[in-house]
């Protein structure tokens, strides 16, 4: 299946506006504030996860969830439920005893906004909250469903996924790792939860094994894609651009592809990533054309 680069631009923007109006909504539902004390708690979730950001996971949920007939409001809370979880994930990254950055999404990171006890707090609900969305009967009909949605997220997300690629990443800094010892920090510590939405999606979905394998692949490589193109950004773009700081992994002496392969061989295996990746998608057909342009504008986005 070919999709016509110039055509996708308008179309997929129109679709990640779209989604992102969505999740945003189901978002601003499950996080409701309260009046109590805890009302600080809460404001901090909401700072941390609304308002902002590409919803990249939350679109990959919806639009594969969509191949499958999934309905919306159900895609959704899924959708939500990941971006609850990245959204913490970036505010624990943020901290002074993690990367230590004052800026995320052109704003004040939530430990600045707030302090940096209520944003390790935020973090932890937000986590905990994501679970619980996905094991509610709302989010599907199926028990079984919800508790392989629970499982496959525990696993990207835990100890053998992105947090332990977060540990590496912070005993890497000033190491001298190889490619393939790159691939699989960021395999951890980014990829495995944008594979895991794609893949939720296909959960929702009932899909069958074939049809699982093809959205997983898929997913594996647009995550390896996307992290690439992260590194080329975060040598070459704007803090403006970004919305956090520039320059951070040279600084920290991290070692990206950048570093290993030079900014113009690291863009074509971004590229040869993303062309991977979208040939999973053929046995859908024109069905996934939204996907197969995601696959060009992550590696050709600005931000």
């Amino acid at each position: 299946m070919k999709v016509v680069v110039s055509e996708h631009p308008v179309k997929l923007a129109d679709a990640m506006k779209k989604r992102a109006q969505e999740v945003e909504h189901a978002l601003d539902v499950l996080l409701p504030l309260p009046d109590g004390q805890e009302k600080r708690l809460i404001e901090a979730m909401r700072y941390a996860v609304l308002g902002g950001g590409k919803r990249l996971r939350g679109f990959l949920v919806m639009e594969v969830a969509h191949l499958f007939a999934v309905a919306p409001a159900c895609a959704a809370r899924v959708a939500a439920s990941v971006e609850m979880l990245h959204a913490y994930s970036l505010v624990h990254d943020d901290l002074p005893a993690m990367d230590d950055d004052d800026l995320r999404r052109g704003q004040p990171s939530c430990h600045r906004a707030f302090d940096e006890a209520t944003a390790i707090l935020a973090g932890d609900a937000l986590l905990t909250r994501a679970f619980e969305v996905l094991v509610d009967g709302d989010t599907h009909s199926d028990a079984s469903a919800r508790c392989e949605l629970v499982a496959a997220l525990g696993a990207a997300a835990g100890a053998r996924g992105m947090v332990a690629g977060q540990m590496i990443d912070m005993l890497s800094e000033g190491a001298d790792l190889n490619a393939p010892e790159v691939t699989r920090l960021q395999a951890l510590k980014t990829g495995r939860l944008i594979q895991y939405s794609a893949e939720a999606g296909a959960i929702l979905g009932r899909a069958a094994p074939q049809q699982r394998h093809y959205i997983a692949a898929f997913g594996r490589d647009l995550g390896a894609a996307f992290q690439i193109a992260d590194d080329i950004l975060d040598a070459e773009g704007t803090a403006e651009e970004l919305g956090k700081t520039a320059g951070k992994d040279a600084a920290a002496g991290k070692a990206t592809m950048v570093s290993i392969m030079g900014l113009e061989q690291a863009r074509a295996h971004a590229n040869m990533l993303a062309s991977q990746a979208s040939q999973y998608l053929a046995s859908f057909g024109d069905r996934a054309a939204t996907l197969v342009a995601l696959t060009q504008f992550v590696v050709s986005r600005r931000s």
